[in-house]
């Protein structure tokens, strides 16, 4: 695939917020929009862990241009990236942002909210997403971000709730057009979090698969459920999408491949610490035995690996609990 980029160049916000945190003499890169279908497009985050150098632009987002405006997948992690991101939108077309479509409620996906609804954007969600913006996990993780990504998330940004909360019941999908687009949005169930939704651009066969989906980088498991996730990849697969673009990382045409990565770790947790469970070994002594040379050398393996594998330990032992119960 030989996608096309479209870079604006050097955003005036970006130098500017550089100047103001004394990184003038390193210019800030403006985003890049990437296209992958006729209608599509992605901007691609760092591959590292969110910091001040890195302005919080770890994470993906995405557009799509119909004839009828232009539907937007995820917001990014912080403001200033949201309107960087509307920027590089307005440089392909323009058309408004009628809609963004939340693919799960983490901070990295969703700060930037704000920016496209005082645009009119109406923000779409699973419902499963209510109980993230009650819980105190949220509000923790905000206080958080505007101490560790000063200036670029501060007391003026927020959470914004969606106007239109999807519930998934008898079916994994819903269909929906916009502007002579088909689209079609696809429960993640609970995988790499509780509100999981995929959308499936079908005119293009491009699937814009969030966090369920991570290339060249390991997941990030907490909050997550193996056993869903899993299940969601074989959604993914079911799909039949030309390209995949991931929560993090690049997009890709080798679907099935790329797959590998994600849908092999989480096997491997779970074989690995599956038998620490079922032999009752305490987990640091489990972790310590693990050979994880297969892994250590991708992104993000010092940050998530460790906590991956004690959220995976701890759904293994509710799981065997579970087993016994019921037997």
């Amino acid at each position: 695939m030989n996608p096309t980029r479209a870079r604006p160049g050097l955003s005036l916000l970006g130098a500017a917020l550089a100047l103001a945190t004394g990184c003038a003499s390193a210019p800030v890169a403006a985003l890049e929009a990437v296209r992958v279908g006729e209608h599509s497009w992605y901007f691609h985050g760092d591959s590292g862990v969110a910091s001040q150098a890195n302005r919080g632009y770890t994470s993906n987002a995405g557009f799509v241009v119909t004839n009828d405006g232009v539907v937007v997948v995820d917001a990014l992690g912080t403001p200033a990236l949201a309107r960087e991101m509307l920027a590089a939108i307005r440089a392909v077309t323009d058309q408004p942002v009628r809609r963004v479509i939340v693919t799960h409620y983490h901070a990295d996906h969703v700060y930037g909210l704000q920016v496209f609804q005082a645009e009119g954007a109406e923000i779409w969600a699973r419902s499963e997403g209510q109980a993230y913006l009650a819980s105190d996990l949220a509000r923790e993780r905000l206080a958080q971000r505007r101490v560790e990504l000063a200036p670029w998330v501060d007391d003026s940004t927020r959470v914004l709730p969606a106007d239109r909360w999807i519930e998934f019941k008898a079916t994994d999908s819903e269909a929906f057009s916009l502007g002579g687009v088909d689209f079609r949005l696809v429960t993640g169930g609970h995988a790499h979090a509780p509100d999981d939704m995929m959308l499936l651009v079908a005119d293009d066969a491009v699937l814009f698969a969030g966090d369920l989906y991570f290339s060249g980088r390991l997941p990030f498991v907490v909050d997550g459920n193996t056993r869903g996730w899993l299940a969601a990849i074989e959604r993914m697969q079911a799909a039949g999408a030309r390209v995949v673009v991931p929560g993090h990382g690049e997009a890709s045409e080798s679907v099935a491949a790329d797959l590998a990565l994600t849908g092999g770790y989480l096997r491997f947790l779970r074989t690995e610490l599956g038998r620490a469970v079922q032999d009752m070994v305490p987990f640091d002594e489990a972790y310590e035995r693990i050979d994880w040379s297969r892994y250590a050398n991708l992104p993000t393996f010092e940050a998530a690996n460790r906590r991956n594998a004690y959220t995976v330990y701890l759904e293994l032992e509710a799981e065997a609990l579970g087993s016994a119960g019921g037997g």
